[in-house]
């Protein structure tokens, strides 16, 4: 479906090798957006961009770390030196290592820490200013952070996750309050299960089988379904800002 408002914007979105992500960018790309596709798996994200470019849209591949600051700084280097001013943000880089917390599993605590919480401030404060000068010349600017219906309900072994997904949620929050007064909106979107490359993080098998067995249940949304939603809420009127999404499978209460 057509969506208003996204044609020559200039979007940046992490985790653009694969799930939500990937689906963002191409859907968003397909409206007439230039994107800049950003994760640590350039080479995917460069097959990804050619085949957007292949169809017509306008894509960037841009190998980046969000749990490098170094990292973040060069690729929005490179992007403005390209694209110029950004005017959305897509953060949908995420990892979800579920253990005990009695595991002690402080290697994959900090990862998660590092991706889920401050890859979002970090990309976020790498483009700030583009921001809020694209929203004082007029034009519509947004944030969309992927959070997780994780940030509310609680599951076992997930808590470390769950935390950071609790914090992006709160997050976006704050933000809206120091953005929304200059003009640029804030999305938080929660999704309830979802078919991505998440599940595949899972390294305990009992775990992995817990999952499969939800998604047997009450089945999964697609990474195009949350795409379609990032889609719709950054090409409302610019006046509109659609603060908080939740979306989950039908059944999955």
């Amino acid at each position: 479906m057509p969506y208003e408002n996204l044609a020559g914007r200039t979007a940046v979105v992490t985790g653009a090798a694969s799930g939500i992500g990937e689906a963002v960018a191409v859907l968003l790309a397909s409206q007439g957006a230039r994107v800049a596709l950003l994760a640590r798996r350039e080479e995917r994200l460069t097959a990804i961009a050619g085949k957007i470019r292949a169809d017509g849209g306008q894509a960037l591949a841009v190998g980046a770390d969000v749990t490098d600051e170094a990292s973040v700084a060069e690729a929005a280097d490179r992007i403005h030196a390209e694209y110029g001013r950004v005017d959305l943000v897509v953060n949908s880089a995420g990892v979800m290592l579920p253990h005990p917390v009695d595991a002690r599993r402080a290697d994959e605590w900090q990862r998660m820490l590092d991706t889920n919480v401050a890859g979002v401030l970090r990309i976020t404060g790498a483009f700030t200013g583009d921001l809020v000068g694209a929203a004082a010349d007029g034009r519509t600017a947004d944030v969309v952070n992927i959070s997780s219906i994780a940030a509310h309900a609680s599951f076992p072994n997930y808590a470390v996750y769950g935390a950071t997904k609790a914090a992006v949620t709160y997050l976006s929050q704050a933000l809206r309050s120091e953005f929304g007064p200059r003009d640029v909106r804030v999305t938080n979107i929660e999704p309830g299960v979802v078919e991505s490359e998440l599940r595949t993080h899972i390294e305990d098998a009992e775990l992995a089988r817990q999952v499969e067995g939800i998604v047997d249940e009450v089945g999964a949304l697609s990474a195009e379904e949350l795409a379609d939603l990032v889609a719709y809420a950054t090409s409302r009127p610019r006046r509109v800002n659609l603060r908080q999404i939740v979306a989950l499978p039908t059944r999955q209460v």
